[in-house]
C-alpha cells in the first residue's frame, strides 16, 4: 500500500499509478485545478486501503479500473462492490487489526537533549522490542541534519521539534513532504539562560541588543522567545539577534561571548549552570503551562506504505512516553540515557533536569517536578497556535487553512486509539484553549489572534 493509492479509487480521472506528490505536469496541474482539501491520516489511510481494494478487483490494471468507472459511472460501481464486498469492514478490519511489522530494522534520528527521552530510553530499556521492532537510535547533530536525513529516507522515522512536520508539509525551509506527528515526546523543557555578566538584566525590556541562541528557526525556542520579548515590547526581529545554534554548541558559545543567552532544550541549560557561566532566567512552563516541545514524526509515507510497522514503533513511543511521564521513574532513566552514544552528559545534570530539583545558578535549589514532563497526546489546537507564530513572524504567508494543516499532521485519532488500547487515558477532543503568559489563545479564531498582535512582521 503506498501513497499513490490516495486518489478516489472510483473516479475514472485518477490515475492511481501516480502519486500525492507526483511531480509531473499533469499531476500538478491537476491538484492545482482541483483544489484537493486536506484529509485527516485516518482519512489517507482509509482512502489506501480502498484504492487497493478496488486496485486489486480490477487486478492492478489501472486502465481497466478507468475504462469501467467511465462507463459505469464511481457511484454504480462503488454500489457494485459494495453490494458483494464489505468494503466498510475490510477497511475498519486492516486498520484495526495490524499484523505483524512489514519491517523491523529501523533507523531513527534524534538530537542529544532531554526532550527526545522516550525515543532515547525506548532502546535500551526494551521498548522496541517489546514490540517486534530493532530499531536503532542515531544521534544526529542538529535539526537541519535530522530533517534532511528524513526527507532522504536515511531515517525512517525521527525525533523533531513539534514545528517541524507542519513546516516541512508546507514547503517552509524546505521542499514540501507530507509527514505526520502522531505522538508529543515532551511537554515544557525549555529554559532562557542567560550568561553570568547580565546578573543585573533581569527585565527583559533591557536586553535590547543581546544575541540569543536558539536550536532551529522552526522551533518552540524560536516561537516562545519571540513571543516572551515581544511581550516587553521587543521586536525579536529588530532589538535582539536570533541566531540558529545546534544545541550541544549553546554552551561553547556562550562561554564564548558569541551568546548572552539563549533559548534551550535541557540538558543544556542545566548545563551552563553546572559550568558556572550561566543563570536560568525562567523555565518555558512558565512563558506556558503544559506547552509542547519534541515530538515522534516521520514522512506519511512510512504509514500508509508499512501500516504495520508504523503502529508497532507508535505504540512503543507511546508506552515509553507514559513511562517516563511517571517521576518513580526518572533516576533510571537518567542513567539509560546518560551514556556517550545517547546524551553524553553527566547524570547528576539530566537528574537535575528530569526531576525538577537543580540548581538555577543565582544561589538557589529550585523544586519543580513539571519542569520537564511527558505526555505524548498532540493537540491539534497547539499545531495551531505553532502556524500562528509562523504567521506572525512571516514564515509563512497568504490564506493559511489553519486547522486543515494542523489536522493533517497532528495524528490526535492514532494517539488516542493507542493510548487507550494500551491502557491509558486520552483527551476525548482535539482542540482546547491554552493561555500563554495570561492571554487564552482560541483555536476557533486563529486569524483574529495573528491580527492581535501590535509587534509582528511587516
Amino acid at each position: 500500500m503506498t501513497t499513490k493509492s490516495l486518489g478516489n479509487p472510483f473516479s475514472k480521472d485518477t490515475d492511481l499509478r501516480h502519486g500525492q506528490s507526483c511531480p509531473c505536469e499533469p499531476c500538478k496541474n491537476a491538484r492545482i485545478e482541483a483544489q484537493t482539501p486536506l484529509m485527516s491520516s485516518e482519512e489517507m489511510l482509509e482512502q489506501a486501503v480502498e484504492s487497493a481494494i478496488v486496485r486489486s478487483v480490477f487486478g492492478h490494471s489501472d486502465i481497466g479500473r478507468r475504462s469501467f468507472m467511465g462507463m459505469v459511472g464511481g457511484t454504480t460501481a462503488a454500489a457494485a462492490l459494495a453490494s458483494v464486498f464489505p468494503l466498510n469492514e475490510a477497511k475498519a478490519n486492516i486498520l484495526e487489526n495490524l499484523g505483524p511489522p512489514e519491517k523491523t530494522d529501523l533507523n531513527i534520528g534524534f538530537v542529544p537533549i532531554t526532550c527526545a527521552t522516550p525515543i532515547i530510553m525506548a532502546q535500551p530499556l526494551g521498548f522496541y522490542e517489546r514490540y517486534g521492532l530493532n530499531a536503532q537510535v542515531i544521534k544526529t547533530a542538529g535539526w537541519a541534519v535530522a530533517r534532511d536525513k528524513s526527507l532522504s529516507g536515511e531515517y525512517d522515522a525521527s525525533h523533531m521539534l513539534t514545528p517541524m512536520p507542519l513546516a516541512m508539509t508546507l514547503g517552509a525551509g524546505s521542499v514540501a513532504e507530507p509527514y505526520i506527528m502522531p505522538a508529543v515526546e515532551n511537554i515544557n523543557g525549555q529554559a532562557i539562560v542567560l550568561a553570568n555578566e547580565h546578573l543585573d538584566k533581569r527585565d527583559p525590556s533591557q536586553w535590547k541588543g543581546f544575541t540569543f541562541g536558539v536550536p532551529f528557526e522552526y522551533s518552540m525556542h524560536n516561537f516562545l522567545l519571540r513571543y516572551y520579548v515581544a511581550e516587553f515590547g521587543l521586536d525579536p526581529d529588530v532589538d535582539i539577534q536570533i541566531r540558529v545554534v545546534p544545541p550541544p554548541e549553546m554552551v561553547a558559545n556562550l562561554r564564548a561571548g558569541n551568546l548572552d543567552g539563549y533559548l534551550s532544550p535541557d540538558p543544556f541549560n542545566q548545563r551552563a549552570v553546572y559550568e558556572g557561566i550561566g543563570f536560568i532566567h525562567i523555565l518555558t512552563k512558565e512563558i506556558w503551562e503544559g506547552h509542547p516541545c519534541c515530538a515522534f514524526a516521520a514522512p506519511l509515507s512510512f504509514a500508509t506504505e508499512l501500516p504495520n510497522t508504523y503502529g508497532a514503533l507508535l505504540k512503543s513511543i507511546i508506552d515509553a512516553t507514559q513511562y517516563a511521564s511517571n517521576p518513580d521513574n526518572r533516576i533510571e532513566i537518567s542513567e539509560a540515557i546518560a551514556p556517550t552514544n545517547y546524551l553524553n552528559q553527566p547524570v547528576t545534570v539530566i537528574q537535575q533536569v528530569l526531576t525538577g530539583t537543580y540548581a538555577d545558578g543565582l544561589g538557589e535549589v529550585q523544586r519543580v517536578p513539571d519542569r520537564i514532563d511527558f505526555d505524548p497526546f498532540p493537540w491539534q489546537s497547539m499545531g495551531v497556535w505553532i502556524l500562528t507564530q509562523m504567521k506572525r513572524w512571516g514564515y509563512i504567508e497568504g490564506d493559511v487553512d489553519y486547522k486543515g494543516v494542523a489536522e493533517q499532521v497532528y495524528l490526535a485519532s492514532d494517539a488516542r486509539k493507542v493510548m487507550t488500547d494500551l491502557g491509558y487515558d486520552a483527551p476525548a477532543e482535539n482542540y482546547k484553549s491554552h493561555m500563554i503568559m495570561g492571554k487564552s489563545f482560541d483555536p476557533d479564531q486563529p486569524e483574529a489572534y495573528v491580527d492581535s498582535f501590535e509587534i509582528k512582521a511587516d
